[in-house]
């Protein structure tokens, strides 16, 4: 018999949620084949199976979660003694006894433990059930097309067209009632019933980190805007090149490039603090988080060494672990060890507002939607193209008067982006 326990994921993470399993009890699995996905708070990982052997018994179900030293399944493993064959054949008909015993409709106890059984919870993930209740559909009733019983968005999707499509006549069986009351949105308003969904997955684990983040870190946050037509002329005519090279460019890449000499300049935002030992340490790495939405939640996607990288290096990274964030398919050290996070919300139209800092770095700044305005300048009203800024940071470490040196310098290299040729390699 061979178990395989729940391995330390690295991060500090204590915890994971089973995703899917890829085998059942019964089967058969070769060594080091993936037998269960696993979700933590940063991504989706794959378990292979330590040993060959057969799944005999499966200990943490979908959707449950389990500590880091627990079991998650349990292995029988091939008989190696010398009499191997007569041992396994004894075993095989043992085994073959106890599962058609189980099996037997009549048997007492396979009754009691059906009738004690509830029902079980349909399995999808958060996404699908959001959707799904904005819909007004009853999980319940979609049929899953995925073998191993999980609904997926487009299962929902499909139900919801069927149903649209469905005459309303045959939707609603008539009740045999003769006489309905006169005023059925009465009826409709006693019999709704609020849902209740427990917190599980990436969700969870977002929740439970802004959490800790509000409850440890003073957060102070510091707001202004920028001129950006210097950085939309840039990016205009940079733009066509990075096409020709198979690049998208957006703002990000350029606001990373712009902001990683601030942050040189200003060593202090690139450190964390060090809460037993009430140390500073101050990071000579810059590993840029980029926060990333995804279906399930807020996904964080690192940025390794972004001052080694060229605009067009990380245009392209910075596109790929986005996709991958979105897809989950990112692997550890992708999302996780960010020294700084860049937020990004007018990608999805977002103006501004109170950035929380992933802990356990010290600051966090976001950037708004860029969106024309008119501005006084030389005693004239002019519009120009405008980007909102917010910098939250941790008043442990920073005050006022270094938060607004920061911001200052930052707006500054926007505002005149040419600046950097100063200090290329």
């Amino acid at each position: 018999m061979s178990e395989l326990k729940l391995a330390d994921l690295g991060e500090g993470m204590h915890e994971a949620e089973v995703v899917e399993w890829l085998v059942k009890v019964g089967d058969t699995v070769k060594l080091d084949q993936t037998v269960v996905k696993v979700e933590t708070d940063k991504a989706i990982v794959e378990i292979p199976a330590p040993v060959a052997g057969r799944v005999s018994e499966i200990r943490v179900p979908n959707g449950q979660t389990a500590k880091v030293g627990e079991v998650l399944v349990v292995f029988d493993a091939p008989a190696t003694s010398s009499n191997g064959d007569s041992t396994a054949s004894a075993k095989g008909a043992n085994t073959t006894a106890t599962m058609a015993q189980a099996a037997t409709p009549s048997t007492p106890a396979t009754s009691t433990t059906q009738s004690a059984t509830p029902k079980p919870r349909v399995l999808a993930a958060p996404a699908v059930r959001k959707l799904a209740f904005e819909l007004g559909i009853d999980l319940e009733q979609v049929a899953p097309s995925n073998p191993n019983g999980r609904v997926s968005l487009e299962d929902v999707k499909a139900y919801a067209e069927k149903a649209k499509s469905t005459p309303v006549g045959t939707r609603f069986i008539a009740s045999e009632t003769p006489s309905l009351p006169t005023k059925p949105s009465t009826v409709e308003q006693s019999s709704v019933q609020d849902e209740r969904q427990p917190l599980t997955g990436l969700r969870k684990r977002v929740a439970e980190h802004m959490e800790r983040s509000w409850r440890i870190i003073p957060h102070a946050t510091a707001f202004g805007e920028v001129d950006a037509t210097s950085l939309v002329a840039l990016r205009d005519a940079l733009k066509p090149g990075a096409e020709k090279r198979g690049i998208r460019l957006t703002y990000m890449p350029l606001l990373i490039k712009l902001l990683l000499p601030v942050l040189k300049e200003f060593p202090i935002f690139n450190a964390s603090l060090d809460e037993e030992r009430r140390e500073i340490i101050y990071k000579r790495s810059y590993h840029i988080g980029i926060a990333a939405a995804t279906p399930d939640g807020l996904l964080v996607p690192v940025l390794r060494n972004a001052d080694r990288l060229t605009l067009l290096e990380i245009a392209a990274n910075v596109d790929r672990l986005i996709e991958g964030a979105k897809q989950r398919t990112l692997t550890l050290p992708e999302v996780s060890g960010s020294t700084f996070t860049l937020n990004n919300v007018g990608s999805f139209g977002g103006s501004t507002g109170t950035p929380i800092i992933n802990h356990p770095e010290v600051a966090i700044l976001a950037v708004g939607r860029i969106e024309d305005k008119a501005i006084v300048e030389h005693g004239a009203v002019i519009v120009r193209p405008v980007m909102p800024l917010a910098l939250s940071f941790d008043h442990r470490l920073i005050d006022g008067a270094l938060s607004g040196a920061f911001m200052s310098r930052f707006k500054e290299l926007v505002e005149r982006p040419q600046q950097l040729m100063l200090d290329m390699i």
